[in-house]
């Protein structure tokens, strides 16, 4: 699932091409990606809408519409957000070849008759169409960003006090805690704090808490800039991957030598999910 970082790079590349366009005649291929209303009132609804602007909040993106309404996005697994020569989401070999494909499930089409393609393969990505109230409640369960001015380190440590049992791994995973982070950057920001993913979140000096928040909103950054991660889920809006691979310490790195000590890295299965980390380097 695309994190953080990649839902910002396709949200900054998608809001230069689409920002003014205006949609015309759409077609839904599979009802159910945009339940709960049914095609014809979805469509209905969109017909005539001028593109206001495209935000992120967690792993979400809002196409805002003229009206008070949004297009809200969740690309899950393997969904795709395509247009022209832009495609972000699940790399699979007809990302940039001829559209639509066979898992393509929504095409929308503009007054220039330039079309953006919503696709999905394992149909577990959606587009709900949203005013204030239903935007609302899709965001009000989440977390702070951690790339905000409140995501500090009083607020990270307020956090693992109050769910002490838990390790740091599935705190930073928890959506309704802190929102946006996923696998990779957890792996990758508990590494350059030195902390194994696993451990305890009461066990933390406040130190190691600042460290550890200071490293998340650097390992994001960082991510950012060169355009996201290559996975076996994600390429950047232009179709090619992004450029951060090179600068993974631990995710995708299980046997190969660690980068500051040489020990190989570990890779466990933790809470659900793969977990890769340096026994020397992190404790």
């Amino acid at each position: 699932m695309p994190e953080l970082p990649e839902v910002e790079t396709l949200k900054r590349e998608l809001n230069k091409a689409l920002i003014g366009l205006k949609l015309k005649d759409s077609r839904i291929l599979w009802a159910k990606a945009v339940s709960p209303l049914s095609p014809d009132e979805f469509l209905k609804q969109i017909k005539g809408k001028r593109i206001k602007e495209v935000r992120r909040r967690a792993k979400m993106l809002f196409i805002d519409l003229e009206g008070e309404l949004a297009l809200a996005v969740h690309l899950k697994m393997t969904g795709q957000l395509i247009y022209k020569n832009i495609a972000g989401g699940h790399p699979d070999g007809e990302m940039l070849e001829k559209q639509p494909s066979k898992y393509t499930r929504i095409i929308f089409e503009f007054t220039d008759k330039s079309k953006l393609y919503f696709n999905d393969l394992r149909k577990f990505g959606w587009v709900k169409l949203v005013g204030d109230e239903q935007m609302g409640k899709l965001i009000e369960n989440l977390g702070p960003e951690p790339l905000s001015p409140v995501f500090t380190p009083s607020l990270l440590g307020e956090i693992f006090k109050k769910y002490k049992n838990r390790t740091i791994k599935q705190i930073l995973l928890d959506q309704t805690l802190i929102a946006g982070i996923g696998n990779i950057y957890a792996d990758e920001a508990c590494f350059l704090s030195n902390l194994l993913p696993t451990k305890k979140s009461s066990s933390l000096k406040p130190t190691q808490i600042k460290i550890l928040r200071d490293n998340i909103i650097k390992v994001l950054k960082l991510s950012i800039q060169k355009k996201g991660t290559s996975s076996r889920n994600y390429r950047r809006s232009d179709g090619t991957r992004g450029g951060f691979v090179p600068h993974l310490n631990v995710y995708g790195r299980a046997g190969l030598a660690c980068k500051v000590c040489d020990r190989p890295i570990k890779k466990i299965k933790h809470n659900g999910r793969g977990t890769h980390f340096c026994l020397k380097c992190q404790k």
